[in-house]
């Protein structure tokens, strides 16, 4: 007969054995369900999705009159055996002084439907010029487009299709909703061949190319010319991206596209729809990124928000902004730099009052500006005419420097009321040669304060090292464009 310790021992190993099959069996199911998600983060296939919205896009294809030209004809060789063929097959019947005929030039694009009436989306390098706008649907339906309106800063148009039954259409998602790494499809028209989808992941958010408004989502999903104007859709179906351009050097596909972003083509597409052309908001001032000298410069602690070069007359100047003001908060955000600044006013809308938070003379302060319009904003008048300073060509920081004379307003054609320094020579291994001064150049400011002679300039240098400050800050004038540069004073 077993003791009564034998039998604990038993019990004690029965139990363990079904302590460890359920711990085997709870790692079991957590690894099945890992593979599930893992399943569903990687789509098995974009069929579905293609199917689902493949009906909302487009082809385009434009036609455009191109007056034509003689030196359109092939150039031979005086005595070709060639030339009279050419001549007999290219010269006008009608005798040599008949007008050329006109040609047609045909272009190719995509675009896609944004509601049932029949709005549709594209770029304005697709339609640009266009004499007629033929719209092709996943269906083959055709149907004939009429421009409702532009924007060559974002390159976005708008066009509008009249049909007799409601269109498929898609809607636009949230591009600050997605992440790099996500799964994007493109739909659209590349190099002609129809109706085309292909897939890749989000390589990078926020690229800026050249334009005041980029806001493009970089993608490795393949585009080409011909899907100018498609939509990038995220996996729900959303349209989060324009397609608009490609990176090559060879003019073809190798994974770098770019997207206008669903965020900015939006406000765009609503008031093309509204007014037929933009309405942005307009603050009345020339800007440029804050660098690491120009923030020491001016006492700020690190370098961030939008230095102030100019103030028009507008809406700042009527609020008190000033020249060397560094905005850091509009309209209760704040500013990075000098391109967030720029999306941001112009989505603020127009007859806003709108708090901006300035940087000036070591500390912050809070100025109310009513917002303009940017596409109605009028050029700067000339101020009046200023006393002639007397002559007093002298060499400081590196810089031969003169005050500006009537002689040179003329010679340089400089508006009547602009005082300040002309830069007559610059040596090369000096601060200002490596800070890219250039003989020309104009200097109109010191640490915010404006110069008429070299003798106001090197009073401005000595109040910053008695300020503690390592830096003198200008402003620098070249071909009317303003811009600050910090110059050392360190020996």
């Amino acid at each position: 007969m077993p003791s009564t310790v034998a039998i604990a021992r038993q019990h004690d190993s029965a139990g363990l054995f079904r302590l460890v099959r359920l711990t085997m069996l709870a790692l079991v199911l957590t690894l099945a369900q890992a593979t599930v998600l893992l399943a569903q983060d990687r789509p098995e296939s974009f069929a579905d999705l293609a199917e689902r919205v493949s009906p909302a896009v487009v082809n385009i294809t434009t036609t455009t009159t191109v007056a034509a030209r003689m030196d359109d004809r092939p150039q031979l060789p005086e005595g070709s055996p060639f030339e009279d063929f050419f001549r007999d097959f290219l010269d006008d019947p009608r005798g040599p002084g008949a007008p050329q005929r006109p040609r047609q030039g045909q272009a190719l694009g995509s675009g896609f439907v944004i509601s049932s009436e029949g709005y549709i989306v594209t770029n304005n390098h697709v339609i640009d010029g266009a004499d007629e706008i033929q719209i092709e649907f996943f269906s083959g339906l055709t149907l004939e487009a009429t421009l409702v309106g532009t924007d060559p800063a974002t390159d976005i148009a708008l066009l509008k299709v009249d049909h007799d039954e409601e269109l498929p259409h898609v809607g636009f998602g949230d591009a600050e909703a997605t992440r790099v790494g996500d799964w994007v499809m493109a739909v659209g028209n590349p190099l002609g061949q129809g109706f085309s989808v292909s897939a890749g992941i989000i390589s990078a958010r926020g690229r800026a190319l050249q334009g005041n408004y980029d806001d493009y989502i970089q993608t490795d999903a393949a585009i080409n010319r011909g899907n100018s104007g498609g939509p990038l859709f995220n996996m729900d179906g959303d349209v989060i991206g324009v397609n608009t351009a490609i990176l090559s050097p060879t003019g073809g596909s190798i994974g770098i596209g770019f997207a206008m972003s669903s965020n900015v083509v939006t406000g765009v597409v609503d008031q093309l729809r509204e007014f037929g052309s933009t309405r942005r908001g307009w603050l009345g001032v020339r800007i440029q990124n804050v660098s690491d000298e120009m923030a020491e410069a001016v006492g700020l602690e690190e370098a961030r928000g939008a230095m102030v070069t100019e103030v028009m007359d507008g809406p700042s100047k009527e609020a008190g902004i000033l020249a060397g003001d560094v905005i850091l908060e509009f309209d209760g955000g704040n500013v990075a730099d000098s391109n967030m600044l720029v999306r941001r006013v112009a989505d603020a809308g127009v007859g806003r009052a709108v708090d901006v938070v300035v940087f000036r003379d070591g500390s912050e302060q809070t100025v109310s500006v009513t917002l303009g319009q940017r596409e109605l904003a009028a050029a700067n008048s000339d101020g009046p005419g200023m006393p002639e300073p007397n002559p007093e060509p002298s060499s400081f920081l590196g810089m031969e420097l003169a005050p500006i004379t009537d002689a040179l307003r003329v010679e340089m054609d400089l508006p009547a009321g602009m005082r300040g320094l002309v830069v007559g020579s610059v040596e090369p291994d000096s601060d200002a040669g490596s800070k890219g001064i250039l003989p020309g150049d104009l200097i109109t400011e010191a640490n915010q304060q404006p110069v008429n002679n070299v003798t106001d300039l090197r009073e401005r240098a000595e109040a910053a090292r008695e300020a503690g400050r390592k830096s003198l800050l200008v402003l620098l004038r070249r071909g009317g464009d303003p811009r600050f540069v910090a110059l050392s004073l360190e020996e």
